[in-house]
């Protein structure tokens, strides 16, 4: 399993946010983060669609961390980008097997399904406030 680029990115964003305590225009945000301004926007509003950042409009606008960094996981944040986190498609309810034809008794797909909530676990472990100086 590999996190992709939009979720490090949206975890780069709200990084600059929760270190910054306060309202930025959506360039500044690409700026520090490292993102392209379009990806950016694009990240910003899954981001406030989710409600982790409100945004403001107009031309003194930009957006802000909505949720307290000791409430908001990595977990969280990855999630909201990348959906479910499972290593294996086959942990998708939308996943037919060729090889069993039940898929709940599949030992391969016990130690998948064991090893995402562990790794799920541990993300949602670890708050943002936990990489704030």
């Amino acid at each position: 399993m590999r996190i992709t680029h939009e979720a490090d990115y949206a975890v780069r964003i709200v990084y600059v946010l929760a270190a910054e305590k306060k309202m930025l225009p959506a360039r500044d945000i690409s700026e520090r983060s490292g993102v392209t301004l379009r990806f950016a926007l694009k990240i910003l509003r899954k981001l406030a669609s989710e409600g982790i950042v409100v945004s403001y409009k107009g031309a003194s606008g930009g957006y802000e961390l909505a949720a307290d960094p000791k409430e908001l996981s990595l977990g969280q944040l990855i999630e909201c980008i990348d959906g479910p986190l499972e290593i294996n498609h086959c942990l998708s309810d939308s996943f037919d097997c060729t090889r069993v034809g039940d898929k709940r008794i599949c030992r391969f797909r016990r130690v998948f399904s064991e090893l995402s909530i562990e790794l799920r676990d541990k993300l949602y472990s670890l708050k943002l406030s936990d990489f704030i100086d």
